[in-house]
């Protein structure tokens, strides 16, 4: 099979004043006609900047190729010209970015952003352009396209915002599309969807696909070659098949063993600390609660509507759903970090709704959160000791420096940090570490419960399983309870002992964690699970689409007439009522 692209021996460094970082270091590959290319690594390994030089969009200075060459269509890009290369992107090469609300240009409609490319490149007038960007429209899924095309980005979805995207990367029938983690920021239903697009329009315009990503599920169903690569080189190369069955560099098997896979058994834990006895009273007990926001204009959005849930001393219930499901509110709402619209919460029995200000600051000692973004949720501009030290001060934890700074210490080796780490700023750290910074911010005033609110979902994936390990040592060390809220599902199932799951402000599921996986009942749960990507190029062969449902139909699974009952000894279901 001929190759459309060739990557020979390139190296590619970035420079600073007094240092040089080698970003890739002589990394080949090929990319054959109508075949799919996955390259995987986590972050700093190298794949965007590969990505981007291929495209030839990274600045000079700070960056430089310093050897090799990228041949495309047997034509060595680093010949071309600039204006050249204008012509060639988008005609020839097309690219979809991580970012879709970045890369849409908000001051533009949808419409008029896919047009620009069949313009200039395929010199379409402006009625065959419009008539074409509709067609892309609705070749990438997006419903009453000739509405949508007159909108700007704000007004779609990140699902939508990202078909967008595919859709001014295919505009012009370009022979190769780089996608850069297309599918990061996404539902996994959304995930699904987009992925299937990918493969169709694969299907019917021949086009050569570079897949990168960290996901090595989406790598097992979406890609025909895999290349591996770490710290700018790469590692080992081969068909999926190899890949996943037979692994050879000891990076690779780390980067599988790390994700934790849907259709395993979940490993027990070392010690159960979940109380069981029916006489004990629940730690936290969740009793219809509601959130409900005023837009105006007769406009109200119910994040949480009407749910109710218990969790016991000792126990992690993990909370899934898709982006407005309402899982971080209900998190929030619980915190009374938003106050609740109706229904209450109890802790050890304490209506939490009925205390003043003053209580609710000093109940917050025992109620902790840990945030999603390691990066927004500390302080740029304090060392890491006041940021954990802060807690400690507002709630009187210590007297005196040297206690304080013991503490301190002590709580940053307790998340696996040094002491050294206590005097530096939080950009001195990488993700990961900033993660853990959080958790030994939350762990200072000795909580008893802990909303974990998406802390996995910034983080590489053996960063991921590192965390996820942390979390239990500490549960198990200090008898945390936590309340463990996650898109990713098969994270969620092997550090939960019960999962509820959440559509549109409802729970409509709510059982043990091996159960809901092994039976589950909802049809929405079955259409979240069944959109997971496992890591197994058979599984993911066997898998068949789901496609999506029609955003028009206001209450699909006719929430606003069930009832929560419990359906068998703790399974509990959202029940239509006819």
């Amino acid at each position: 099979m001929t190759s459309i692209l060739e990557v020979n021996q390139l190296s590619v460094s970035f420079y600073s004043r007094d240092k040089e970082v080698e970003a890739v270091r002589n990394v080949s590959f090929s990319v054959r006609e109508g075949e799919t290319l996955g390259i995987v690594g986590e972050s700093g390994s190298g794949k965007s900047v590969t990505a981007r030089t291929i495209m030839r969009l990274l600045p000079s200075p700070p960056s430089k190729v310093k050897g090799g060459e990228v041949l495309f269509k047997g034509q060595n890009l680093a010949d071309k010209s600039d204006l050249e290369m204008e012509e060639i992107r988008g005609r020839d090469i097309g690219m979809i970015f991580q970012d879709p609300m970045s890369s849409l240009n908000p001051t533009m409609r949808i419409g008029r952003q896919i047009e620009e490319g069949l313009i200039k490149h395929r010199r379409l007038k402006k009625e065959q352009a419009r008539l074409e960007a509709v067609e892309m429209l609705k070749l990438v899924g997006i419903p009453n396209p000739e509405a949508r095309y007159l909108q700007y980005p704000h007004e779609f979805s990140g699902g939508m915002r990202q078909r967008v995207m595919i859709a001014i990367a295919l505009a012009c029938r370009p022979a190769l599309l780089i996608a850069d983690e297309p599918t990061t920021s996404l539902d996994v239903t959304i995930q699904s969807q987009i992925l299937h697009q990918m493969k169709e329009i694969q299907r019917k315009l021949g086009t050569s696909i570079i897949l990168i990503t960290h996901d090595l599920g989406v790598v097992a169903g979406m890609c025909d070659r895999v290349v591996v690569m770490k710290d700018g080189e790469v590692v080992e190369t081969g068909t999926t098949e190899e890949i996943f069955s037979a692994p050879k560099h000891p990076y690779t098997v780390r980067l599988l063993h790390a994700l934790p896979r849907l259709d395993e058994k979940k490993k027990p834990k070392l010690v159960s600390a979940v109380s069981r006895s029916a006489e004990d009273r629940p730690l936290l007990e969740v009793r219809s609660l509601r959130q409900h926001f005023n837009l105006g204009k007769g406009q109200i959005i119910k994040a949480v509507n009407d749910i109710s849930f218990d969790i016991r001393a000792g126990e992690t219930l993990g909370v899934v759903g898709e982006s407005g499901s309402g899982k971080s509110t209900t998190g929030r709402t619980i915190l009374r970090l938003n106050e609740a619209t109706g229904g209450e919460v109890l802790y050890k029995g304490i209506p939490l709704n009925r205390l003043s200000r003053n209580e609710m600051k000093t109940m917050r000692r025992y109620m902790q959160m840990i945030f999603q973004d390691p990066y927004a949720s500390l302080n740029p501009r304090m060392r890491i000791a006041d940021i954990i030290g802060e807690a400690l001060d507002l709630h009187r934890m210590t007297s005196g420096k040297l206690e304080r700074q013991k503490k301190i210490e002590e709580l940053l080796e307790m998340v696996g940090l040094s002491a050294s780490h206590a005097m530096r700023y939080p950009h001195e750290f990488s993700g990961g570490q900033r993660q853990r910074i959080g958790i030994a911010r939350t762990l200072a005033v000795e909580p008893e419960f802990i909303v974990c609110d998406e802390p996995l979902s910034a983080l590489d994936v053996s960063i991921q399983a590192q965390i996820v390990k942390l979390l239990e040592e500490l549960q198990q060390r200090l008898g945390l309870t936590y309340l463990f809220i996650a898109h990713d599902l098969s994270m969620v199932k092997h550090i939960s002992d019960r999962v509820a799951v959440m559509y549109k402000g409802r729970i409509v599921e709510l059982a043990e964690s091996e159960e809901l996986y092994a039976n589950p009942l909802h049809a929405y749960t079955k259409s979240l699970l069944a959109a997971i990507p496992v890591p197994d190029p058979a599984v993911q062969s066997r898998k068949t689409f789901v496609p999506p449902i029609d955003p028009a139909v206001q209450d699909p699974y006719g929430l606003e007439r069930s009832r929560f009952v419990e359906v068998q000894p703790g399974h509990w279901l959202a029940v239509a009522e006819s």
